[in-house]
């Protein structure tokens, strides 16, 4: 078997390019005892993979060049020496852009497909429905009656943390750059109103959907939209940083908001979240968010491309709005 993997060539400046990526095909490797060879099914296609071709101090150490590309994988156990695997399981983790990986299986989670499809425990019951858990949940601290806004309203992400905020009883306003996708966040995901920022002015729309200010606001995006926000949140908001992916491909400094006295002046804080500080607990959001789903609380779409050849344009997809739901590349 050939192992096709796609690994970092050269670190971008501004929007990655195909001489950014080499694309390398090898023999698969044989499997020593306690191992697992795993043929990759899924690829997760997440905004946070541009920060990590950069270099520099982050949250996670940037992808080196020469190394393959990291990502989130789902997959199944084609070959086991491992006692605690058989073939046929489906799993996943974290072993990047290629059709095969080994592992020792220290890091492979089990799934169950009869719950949910394999695509789901990388969207929903993945990375970013854990995002949205933990952000809102112990970050955002949602109360009853509180106004919750979230841009990247339809993503993996916020499409989940306005879901669960729904759940909790809160008010949800979306915002998003596309009517199709501010349609879905209102008819289907039962948001309470959707803004579309490229043909609203969202300063004057967010007024109109929240007259007695915010609560807390979910930000993705980063830039303007942060600004704006941030002139009207009420006494103690809670602002959760979970992303800033109008700032990822500028060749120019990140723009931080100029708005941020308005922290002061409400005694508000503005607190920066990552996933994998709540690993302990993956467990437990699982359970609870799988009973949701069961429930038809919270929904999952998916938007599927195929071909690992494909992963640099189907990533950009990502920053160009393109992708509708959790974006994820399909290995064939």
């Amino acid at each position: 078997m050939i192992n096709t993997q796609v690994k970092l060539a050269a670190r971008p400046v501004g929007n990655p390019k195909e001489s950014d990526l080499l694309i390398e095909e090898s023999a698969t490797p044989s499997i020593q005892e306690g191992e697992v060879l795993i043929k990759t099914k899924y690829i997760s296609l997440d905004p946070a993979m541009r920060g990590w071709m950069n270099e520099g101090k982050s949250y996670i150490k940037p992808i080196q060049i020469g190394e393959v590309f990291r990502a989130g994988t789902a997959g199944q156990i084609i070959e086991s020496n491992n006692p605690d695997f058989v073939v046929g399981q489906y799993v996943t983790g974290g072993w990047g852009v290629q059709e095969y990986a080994v592992s020792t299986g220290k890091d492979l989670v089990k799934v169950d497909t009869n719950i949910a499809p394999l695509t789901t425990y990388l969207a929903t019951l993945g990375m970013p429905g854990m995002t949205a858990y933990f952000g809102l949940l112990d970050t955002g601290l949602p109360k009853e009656g509180e106004t919750v806004v979230v841009s990247g309203a339809s993503g993996a992400v916020g499409s989940v943390v306005g879901q669960i905020a729904k759940i909790k009883g809160c008010k949800v306003v979306g915002i998003a750059g596309d009517q199709e996708k501010c349609d879905y966040c209102v008819n289907e995901l039962g948001f309470d109103a959707c803004i579309n920022y490229k043909t609203e002015d969202v300063r004057k729309a967010l007024k109109t959907a929240c007259p007695e200010g915010i609560d807390i606001y979910f930000d993705n995006v980063g830039g303007e939209i942060l600004d704006i926000v941030l002139g009207q949140i009420r006494m103690k908001a809670r602002i959760v940083i979970c992303g800033a992916i109008s700032q990822y491909n500028n060749t120019e400094p990140v723009k931080g908001p100029s708005n941020y006295l308005a922290l002061l002046v409400n005694r508000a804080k503005m607190e920066g979240i990552v996933v994998f500080d709540n690993a302990a607990n993956y467990g437990k959001a699982a359970r609870e968010m799988a009973g949701w789903i069961h429930e038809g609380k919270l929904q999952s779409k998916v938007h599927i491309e195929k071909g690992i050849r494909n992963f640099l344009p189907t990533m950009m997809m990502l920053f160009s709005g393109k992708n509708f739901g959790k974006l994820i590349l399909e290995v064939e």
